[in-house]
């Protein structure tokens, strides 16, 4: 299991919480998140409690401010740990919602969709293996969405 420690002010100074597993419920732990550090593992955090609002994908490393982890703001409300895969991706997406219309299929990275399926819009997709992030912009840029195996029509 990975850990990761939250700090209420940049560069690592100020309270601080270590956390080691998924936390749907931050704010009692601190007021704001301002520089990050993770020691093991990858985790997905969250603007708001229960899992909602902008998500953040970050890895073993520091992120002495917000702005590292392509932060909007200091709020960090909840945490999820993600396990590494070693197995296979696949990924289907269509123009059109509950997977109507165009559809292309994916095994691997593509920094940008619009390049190989030619439509600017993703309305649906189906996960079958392994974890994706979606990305706002192309190139890695933009609001996240992390995906894990299953359906979203």
């Amino acid at each position: 299991m990975g850990k990761i420690f939250f700090y209420e002010d940049r560069n690592f100074q100020g309270r601080h919480y270590e956390c080691g597993s998924d936390c749907s419920d931050l704010s009692s732990y601190f007021n704001r998140c301002n520089s990050i550090r993770v020691e093991g593992g990858n985790w997905i955090l969250y603007e708001h409690p229960s899992y909602r609002g902008h998500q953040y994908y970050l890895w073993q490393g520091e992120y002495p401010d917000f702005q590292r982890w392509m932060g909007f703001n200091d709020s960090i409300r909840s945490c999820r740990f993600i396990s590494n895969y070693n197995g296979q991706y696949k990924m289907r997406i269509y123009e059109r919602g509950d997977y109507q219309g165009q559809m292309m299929e994916f095994f691997d990275d593509c920094p940008s969709t619009y390049d190989r399926f030619r439509f600017h819009d993703i309305h649906s997709c189906n996960v079958f293996d392994g974890h994706w992030m979606f990305y706002e912009e192309p190139n890695y840029r933009g609001r996240q969405y992390y995906l894990k195996p299953g359906e979203y029509r």
